[in-house]
């Protein structure tokens, strides 16, 4: 992240200027957002391909639901929140009890939603935007920062002090880490499971009516970016795609890193598609250099040089 933002520094000084930030600030926080979500997911040894489709129901939702109306604002978050957590109710018990694939459900499931969202946005206006108060909100600066940064920044420490500090988490990352070992201690791997991925999907809708009352006028695309952008977060942050090991704060860095870096291409001039190349390579890169190979390579150095100095024992 230092040295990014000194390249950006030396070779594209308008990222970091404040107007930039003032725009990068807010998608940076419902980038963390979302990848927090997918996190949750990584954690339990699965994979979420569903954000997309919804992210972009719950947007849609919230316009349909508020209707214009600042009176509905609550209500329509309620339902945003409650349509993602059956997204992701779905995902879990398709993968934690019946035991299908991860990766194909959340993309099957995805393109369900997919389905369900051009049916309903039928129903609302191609002109239809969020309520006033809402988009005022999203753009008020409180401290010199978007109130969407502060949303994030909450989720963040909530997130930290419920898996680093409190029992539930911990028997979260035991399951994660070790299912079988965890049933044998009495844990409900199966719950524990499903869990994740309400959670996970509730994350996904707050990251969407967070980005509709940001752009005003949601559109049927308005998630498909964040489609690979997690998972490169969550790589990069270091977390363990076999489960258990992550850390919160390392995936919300990870997020800012990929939205300061997809910036900075825009300010030199980049075409908007080439973030899908850089969060592609990100991933590559993140496995390439992931905390399991530093370690297995660690550990082969490491008994190279016993041999080593057992031989040399012996000789001498």
């Amino acid at each position: 992240m230092v040295l990014l933002l000194i390249l950006a520094y030396f070779v594209a000084p308008g990222t970091l200027s404040a107007v930039s930030f003032s725009g990068v600030l807010p998608l940076t926080a419902i980038l963390a957002i979302v990848s927090l979500g997918q996190m949750l997911v990584v954690m339990t040894g699965g994979i979420d391909l569903s954000i997309p489709g919804t992210m972009t129901l719950a947007a849609f939702v919230t316009v349909g639901v508020a209707a214009g109306s600042n009176e509905n604002i609550l209500p329509a978050l309620g339902v945003a929140l409650g349509v993602s957590a059956l997204i992701g109710l779905v995902n879990g018990l398709l993968v934690a009890v019946i035991r299908l694939n991860a990766l194909i459900i959340t993309l099957a499931v995805g393109q369900l939603v997919r389905g369900i969202l051009l049916r309903y946005a039928t129903t609302v206006a191609n002109e239809a935007s969020v309520p006033s108060a809402l988009s005022e909100w999203a753009i008020r600066q409180n401290f010199g920062v978007g109130s969407i940064f502060w949303i994030g920044l909450i989720v963040m420490v909530v997130f930290t002090l419920l898996l680093g500090y409190t029992g539930i988490g911990r028997r979260f990352k035991a399951v994660g880490a070790n299912p079988v070992a965890a049933r044998i201690a009495g844990l409900r791997v199966t719950s524990y499971v499903t869990f994740a991925y309400v959670v996970a999907a509730m994350l996904y809708g707050l990251a969407g009516f967070l980005l509709a009352s940001f752009i005003r006028s949601p559109t049927q695309g308005l998630g498909l970016p964040y489609l690979l952008g997690p998972i490169a977060a969550v790589v990069i942050g270091g977390a363990s795609l076999s489960g258990g090991l992550a850390n919160v704060a390392s995936t919300a860095v990870a997020a800012f890193f990929l939205t300061v870096l997809s910036q900075m291409l825009r300010v030199l001039g980049f075409s908007t598609d080439l973030q899908f190349v850089v969060f592609g390579l990100a991933i590559i890169i993140g496995m390439a250099v992931s905390g399991e190979r530093i370690v297995d390579m660690v550990e082969f150095f490491q008994k190279r040089f016993a041999k080593t100095s057992e031989k040399s024992n012996l000789a001498a």
